[in-house]
C-alpha cells in the first residue's frame, strides 16, 4: 500500500487548508484511516482517524470543531478539512493506514498503524 499525502502549505492563522492522501494497492475501502501531525522536537501525534464506513471519527481535543476527516472509498482518498487554523497547528502532516478493526484506544496511536504515507508541511502564520 502507497499513501500519498498532499494539500499543505502556508496559510495565516484564522485560514483554511484540505488535506488529501490517495492510497494505491491494497485495500482501502477496509482501513482505518488517520491523520498525524509532528511539529519539529515533538512526538507524532494522533490528529483524526476515521473507520472504514466512515461511521466513526475521532478527534484530538486540540482539532474538535475545526478540522473534519472523510473520506471517499471510491477514489481511495482521505480527506482532512482544517479551518480556523492556528500557529500551534504548524507541523508535518502525515497519513496513515491501519488494518485492523475500528478500536477508539489503538487508532490513537502510530504504533497501530501499518502504512504511511511522506508527509505534507503545513505552516500557519500569525
Amino acid at each position: 500500500v502507497q499513501l500519498q499525502a498532499c494539500g499543505g502549505g502556508l496559510v495565516q492563522a484564522g485560514g483554511s487548508l484540505r488535506l488529501s492522501c490517495a492510497a494505491s494497492g491494497g485495500f482501502f475501502s477496509s482501513y482505518v484511516m488517520g491523520w498525524f501531525r509532528q511539529a519539529p522536537g515533538k512526538e507524532r501525534d494522533v490528529v483524526a482517524a476515521i473507520s472504514w464506513s466512515g461511521q466513526n471519527s475521532y478527534y484530538a481535543d486540540s482539532v474538535k470543531g475545526r478540522f473534519t476527516i472523510s473520506r471517499e472509498n471510491a477514489k481511495n482518498t482521505v480527506y482532512l478539512q482544517m479551518n480556523s487554523l492556528k500557529p500551534e497547528d504548524t507541523a508535518v502532516y502525515y497519513c496513515a493506514a491501519e488494518t485492523q478493526t475500528w478500536n477508539s484506544y489503538r487508532i490513537t496511536r502510530p504504533d497501530a498503524y501499518d502504512y504511511w504515507g511522506q508527509g505534507t508541511q503545513v505552516t500557519v502564520s500569525s
